[in-house]
């Protein structure tokens, strides 16, 4: 009985902090600053297929067109 009123005790926070979405929000707000970072340098953000929960790795900044060393 011990074991199984000391892993509640443990697991409580745990589930309390996926049912209160800060994952989400923590992934929103990252998204948007990666989504202003590529909007400065004329860019968009494109999906590089990865699921990975971390937008810089799930989502790449494709920069077309005025991108050249050439003037």
């Amino acid at each position: 009985m011990r074991v199984m009123l000391s892993f509640a005790v443990l697991a409580l926070p745990l589930v309390a902090g996926c049912a209160t979405g800060e994952g989400a929000s923590r992934y929103q707000v990252e998204m948007d600053r990666l989504q202003a970072q590529c909007t400065e340098r004329d860019g968009i953000l494109q999906p590089t297929g990865s699921q990975s929960g971390q937008p810089a790795r799930d989502y790449a900044c494709v920069i077309r067109g005025g991108a050249s060393r050439l003037n």
